[in-house]
């Protein structure tokens, strides 16, 4: 569906990274821009003005005025005329010494990075607590989901708050489905650099697996392209997670740092799933967050000490099948003001979830198999239903059925065997 252009007064509510017209405007020194342009000629050896431009992400006027510096100090030459106004250039010997001197310094390549300030006032800007959403915004969030009311009334002021929740309660009920679904919730997009500079270190921030670009060409105006527009992010960690994600991550060889995984979910949603199942004690991680969940301020630091101090604009959630006060003290707990019991499905919720995998699967719906899957490994009181039931002995009978090459359908024989497979070695 084509995107509708933006309204003037939604321009002015939106953050918008202004074009560069000036070397100036980048914000960055020019010694820099000429290392990046030089490092990035060295790579492929010669290159029109225009195509270095687009690498870098720096409009052709810029480029050609750092180009031309170069030309002038004997480190590029001209190889030939490109048309428009514009020249295949080549580093000279002397510019492929200066660029090896460069990589010493740090391997970084590609999208001009943009100064670590300009970055933190953007997130003051983007803060997820722009996001308002309504019951109907969460039931269309949700609409693939069972989500019962009382859960819709729960969730939606917890995202309004921007602070925090925890989603808990036994496995299997759709916590991380719930946690997952709130990130499309949110109707805004955001700019975010693929970089960041500070103190001539190179931050990346761009990450291709948590970032999902969006288009910008529905704005009336040039912006500065050493931005990307993405979706607010959704930054799911589990059990891999340790403390060390959490820091800014230095690469000795590369010279460069990666983003922390809260930095590149803000403005967005930081999911830790399965709360209390890392491989490190889980309280280190609380003690971690204890003042970036109380002020909204993160604190992170370069190798070479310096420390930065950044906004924390994320709703953070922390999934887990345990009760939290048996995780954490009292004192983290209010700085997690929404606690949401994720609790099982009642008999008609667990009918409706049945049905819904049912058309989804092309299977039959047959009521009469339901009820007596229910009074006989439910009602008998073996069990508790759980929200992930019904897709898991629909799969198990499609797998049958595609073994013996008969057309899927519910019948208490083949739901028997589903169960007799699927609960086997599962308690209630």
């Amino acid at each position: 569906m084509a995107q509708s252009v933006k309204t003037a007064t939604q321009l002015q509510q939106e953050f918008i990274p202004p074009y560069p017209a000036t070397i100036a405007d980048t914000g960055l020194k020019e010694g820099f821009l000429e290392e990046l342009i030089l490092k990035d000629l060295y790579l492929v050896n010669f290159a029109l003005g225009r195509e270095i431009a687009a690498r870098i992400h720096l409009p052709f006027k810029i480029i050609e005025e750092i180009l031309e510096y170069l030309k002038r100090q004997l480190l590029v030459e001209v190889r030939s005329s490109g048309g428009l106004a514009d020249y295949e250039y080549t580093p000279t010997e002397k510019g492929r010494d200066r660029a090896r001197a460069f990589f010493d310094h740090n391997a970084y390549v590609g999208a001009c990075p943009v100064p670590w300030n300009r970055y933190v006032d953007s997130l003051k800007f983007q803060t997820i607590r722009r996001e308002l959403v309504t019951p109907r915004d969460l039931e269309v969030a949700f609409s693939d989901i069972m989500v019962n009311r009382r859960t819709i009334n729960a969730v939606g002021p917890a995202i309004n708050s921007g602070r925090g929740m925890f989603l808990f309660g036994e496995a299997g009920n759709g916590k991380t489905s719930i946690a997952e679904r709130i990130a499309r919730s949110f109707k805004g997009n955001i700019f975010i650099p693929y970089a960041v500079e500070i103190d001539g270190q190179i931050i990346r921030v761009y990450d291709s697996h948590n970032h999902e670009p969006v288009s910008a060409a529905n704005y009336p105006r040039d912006y500065d392209n050493r931005w990307v527009r993405i979706q607010r992010p959704c930054v799911v960690v589990g059990g891999e997670l340790t403390i060390d994600m959490l820091e800014l991550q230095f690469d000795y060889g590369t010279k460069l740092y990666e983003a922390p995984i809260q930095l590149k979910a803000n403005c967005g949603l930081l999911l830790i799933d399965d709360f209390g199942r890392q491989r490190i004690d889980h309280k280190s991680l609380l003690n971690r967050w204890i003042v970036p969940l109380e002020k909204r301020i993160d604190y992170l630091t370069l190798h070479t000490g310096k420390k930065l101090e950044v906004p924390f604009e994320q709703l953070i959630v922390f999934s887990t099948n345990l009760n939290p006060a048996d995780l954490v003290d009292e004192a983290f707990l209010r700085r997690i003001p929404y606690k949401i019991n994720i609790t099982n499905p009642n008999e008609n919720e667990f009918k409706w979830i049945f049905l819904q995998y049912c058309q989804r699967t092309g299977m039959p719906y047959n009521e009469e198999a339901v009820n007596y899957l229910i009074e006989t490994q439910y009602k008998s009181g073996k069990r508790q239903m759980r929200c992930c039931h019904p897709r898991d002995i629909v799969d198990q009978i499609i797998n049958l059925c595609s073994f013996l090459q008969t057309e899927p359908r519910l019948s208490r024989e083949y739901l028997d065997y589903a169960c007799n497979v699927y609960f086997a070695a599962m308690g209630g």
